[in-house]
């Protein structure tokens, strides 16, 4: 179950001694810590790409170090949630998109009207249009797009991202999006509500740089197909169409992203869509890693960080002149899957505490959080029961002794534990306005109202390049970190109050 590089403990020794020999009398390890690191990222990872046999030797490495510790899974599961991704997407023969109204009939053109999403399920379907803004369900922002509208047995067409993203003040803005502005999120949720099929234009009143542009058909590893048809329209067929139900297509985009409410509608009777897509892929399985520590109570919190990295970078790297060439992923996010492992090391030495501890690593965050958003609708221990989420996501590069903590708002006593033990690091910890809505796992879980916590040691220029090494990780301040986090984490586990999620008001 564990695969060592020869000699590492001797290499570690020669290379950074103070990391092999330093051990802290509380339990903590920066060589162990490094080592797991440095294994995680090794060339035999070849970066450990979704669908590639060496993340799978990654998961068995993860669970191997839960076992040898003495973890087991939750009851009635395993150490691995297993679920499909998609591999070796291709178009198909037959892919067609007609729109018809009063006996006309107007046959579009595939790539200059249209493109099916990579996504997309297999199947032809006909029948009326309804629009249903940005195609959000946010309990925890208390908006939903699909409130004013039936979308059951409709075709419903939707904007792409999210309102208000550049709005300062707005619950959606950020640097990062989202859960609910990625399309398998969108597709997922449409099916859910009922639709047939989904078409998707761009929000060009907040990217009018897209307007002409579709998302990217990729053979590359991504969602498994959503269930129903979906294809990308442009936004000139948007307009026709919004026209020909009395709408102007940039002034209900103003009227959402104005007032952060729904603007949904149906299209005349009259007016139908004919669609059929003939997407081919493969399906491959992958891993979610699960342990669990179980608490004196049913309660818990969760740890997590996502272990799987771009690969060679064919299709994530920001390296373009790199592609081919194995991207690491040493910080991202083997530090983060390193630290995770560790705290349960940490924890499995000490007595049951009030609330059990679940340790998630997941499998494929890179192609749009497919590990979390599964783990999250498929979860293993009731979320109801779960008062708090932990992210560890590229924790190893600590630069100025700054670590950025995210979504101390999103719960009523996180701020509280986080400030409880500033005296017991030296580390600058910032704790940032972010309400802890970023593209990271921790998103899939504020969607269903759990409460989270992000700790993030920030970009740098190796992010997503081959530059990402094992030997850039700064051990010393990640350990010190994972002592600071296992304090935060005691609290959260062992307070007789539990963290009430907090709603982010409505702008």
């Amino acid at each position: 179950m564990r695969r060592r590089l020869p000699g590492l403990l001797l290499v570690l020794a020669g290379v950074l001694p103070a990391f092999s020999a330093t051990t802290a009398s509380d339990g903590w390890s920066e060589g162990r810590y490094l080592e797991h690191v440095r294994h995680l990222a090794s060339p035999l990872m070849q970066g450990r790409a979704a669908g590639s046999p060496e993340l799978e030797q990654a998961a068995e490495y993860i669970a191997g170090e839960f076992r040898q510790m003495g973890l087991r899974p939750p009851p009635s599961a395993g150490y691995y949630q297993v679920f499909a991704i998609a591999v070796n997407t291709e178009l198909g023969p037959d892919n067609h998109l007609v729109w018809s109204r009063r006996g006309e009939r107007h046959e579009l053109a595939i790539r200059r009207d249209f493109l099916p999403l990579t996504l997309s399920g297999k199947g032809r379907v006909v029948g009326r249009v309804v629009f249903a803004g940005y195609g959000i369900s946010a309990r925890e922002y208390g908006y939903d797009d699909y409130a004013p509208i039936d979308v059951r047995n409709r075709i419903v067409l939707l904007l792409r991202h999210e309102p208000q993203e550049f709005d300062r003040d707005s619950i959606f803005a950020g640097k990062t999006y989202t859960e609910h502005a990625q399309l398998y999120t969108k597709v997922l949720n449409a099916g859910e509500h009922g639709a047939r099929a989904v078409l998707l234009v761009n929000d060009t009143r907040q990217h009018g740089g897209l307007a002409g542009n579709f998302t990217e058909f990729s053979p590359y590893p991504g969602p498994a197909p959503a269930g129903v048809p979906a294809f990308h329209i442009s936004a000139a067929v948007a307009r026709q169409w919004f026209a020909l139900a009395g709408k102007d297509f940039d002034t209900v985009q103003e009227r959402i992203n104005r007032g952060l409410e729904p603007a949904s509608f149906a299209w005349p009777e009259e007016f139908r869509v004919s669609l059929r897509s003939s997407v081919q892929s493969r399906r491959r399985k992958v891993r979610n890693v699960v342990a669990w520590l179980p608490g004196r109570t049913a309660e818990y919190v969760i740890l997590g960080a996502h272990y799987d990295h771009i690969g060679h970078g064919e299709q994530f790297s920001l390296a373009p002149n790199s592609a081919g060439t194995v991207h690491p992923g040493a910080d991202d996010n083997a530090s983060g899957v390193a630290g995770l492992i560790e705290l349960a090391r940490w924890f499995a030495r000490r007595p049951p505490m009030r609330r059990g501890l679940l340790f998630l690593a997941f499998s494929a965050e890179e192609e749009g959080l497919l590990g979390s958003i599964h783990y999250v609708r498929h979860p293993v221990l009731p979320l109801k029961r779960a008062v708090a989420m932990i992210n560890l996501d590229m924790i190893g590069r600590i630069r100025n002794r700054r670590v950025y903590v995210g979504g101390g708002h999103t719960g009523t006593t996180l701020l509280r534990a986080l400030q409880d033990h500033l005296d017991d690091t030296t580390l600058r910890i910032d704790l940032s306005e972010s309400a802890g809505y970023g593209s990271s796992d921790h998103t899939a879980f504020t969607a269903h109202e759990v409460p989270v916590l992000f700790f993030f040691s920030g970009l740098h220029g190796d992010y997503h390049r081959p530059g990402d090494t094992w030997d850039k990780i700064r051990a010393r301040e990640a350990v010190e970190l994972l002592s600071y986090i296992a304090a935060v984490v005691t609290e959260l586990a062992e307070s007789s109050d539990r963290p009430g999620f907090v709603h982010p008001p409505l702008q």
